[in-house]
């Protein structure tokens, strides 16, 4: 798995999770191909999912003690900054570089600035299904992105993570 450059794993990691737009193609850094342990399934779920976290936080940022979805936004917020913190780890064990080629990527579940605006334009029930339309669509994707890492991935811890994060997103999707 080795020899299949980053981002052709990363491509195909995305149109299999339903990715919308093209795959921007990037030269692969020569540090990426030099961590042991980490193969390109890892390495792009690695930047996939720490972009996918990072944008999801500013929408977190907009909900008041007055939305009914309060409670699950915490929670959400809670483990999201837990997993980007192993996530980050993982990231510079894996030698990738500090620019993360997915970060702002239209694909589902990554949350969009200017979803982030709108929602922050919307007040009370209007908000609350904003978010959890958002919030949905966000785990539904991780959960698709940490199936795609626990069947072709190969290292261990990162694929322990995948499996944290299914659990995580299918424990609050039941909530939602």
């Amino acid at each position: 798995m080795k020899a299949i450059p980053r981002i052709l794993l990363a491509g195909a990691l995305l149109s299999g999770a339903g990715c919308a737009g093209p795959t921007p193609v990037s030269p692969v850094p020569a540090a990426t191909t030099s961590a042991p342990g980490f193969g390109g399934t890892d390495r792009s779920w690695i930047e996939i999912t720490i972009a996918m976290d990072e944008e999801l936080l500013p929408l977190l940022d907009l909900v008041g003690e007055e939305s009914d979805l309060y409670d699950v936004a915490a929670q959400v917020r809670e483990f999201t900054e837990a997993e980007l913190t192993e996530l980050r780890r993982l990231h510079g064990e894996a030698g990738l570089p500090a620019e993360n080629p997915h970060k702002g990527m239209p694909m589902p579940g990554m949350v969009m600035p200017s979803q982030v605006a709108a929602a922050a334009a919307l007040r009370g029930e209007d908000f609350d299904r904003a978010l959890r339309e958002h919030l949905r669509a966000h785990l539904e994707q991780s959960q698709k992105l940490a199936a795609s890492e626990r069947s072709a991935g190969s290292e261990p811890r990162t694929i322990a993570l995948a499996v944290r994060i299914s659990e995580t997103r299918q424990s609050t999707l039941n909530l939602l």
